[in-house]
């Protein structure tokens, strides 16, 4: 479902786990807390899921038990490009099927707009996320130095939707 306002602690919560369990044994943890207080900040989140544009289509959530266990968000990259900017599960949720229906359920959204490619990055050695998006059909692209720390590689994925 799309995400709104009453779906925010519970983004700001998944966001924060999920990206401390993904990257807390590849980064440092001052890295680590720095990029939660930048993006997974609950006053960021809120704007984020009150705004549409075509660059950013808003967040999307799975919910168990009215409990936020997953979140998606993307937008438009270019003329029929979209990306998944963001991806996060509960930790302890994860290989359940949630996952899979909720890019599943973004994926159908970002048809609809007319996006006919879907694109997204992943930390090279991430390996919680990158089987997944093999997986899905995802095929790797390029690799890039990653934004922030600079450290680590990113790998850039892409799958006709």
């Amino acid at each position: 479902m799309k995400a709104g306002r009453d779906e925010v602690k519970g983004i700001a919560r998944v966001c924060s786990e999920g990206w401390r369990a993904t990257y807390g044994y590849l980064e440092d943890e001052a890295y680590v807390n720095r990029v939660i207080e930048e993006y997974y900040n609950e006053n960021r989140i809120e704007n984020e899921v009150t705004e549409f544009s075509e660059n950013w289509h808003g967040y999307f959530v799975a919910k168990e038990n009215g409990e936020v266990v997953g979140a998606i968000g993307g937008g438009t990259i270019g003329k029929e490009i979209g990306e998944i900017f963001v991806f996060y599960m509960n930790p302890n949720k994860r290989n359940r099927g949630i996952g899979s229906k909720l890019l599943t359920y973004y994926t159908e959204y970002q048809k609809k707009l007319g996006i006919k490619e879907q694109w997204l990055s992943a930390q090279k050695g991430n390996e919680k996320a990158i089987p997944f998006y093999e997986a899905k059909g995802f095929v790797k692209q390029s690799e890039k130095r990653s934004e922030g720390s600079g450290k680590h590689l990113s790998i850039r994925y892409m799958r006709e939707i």
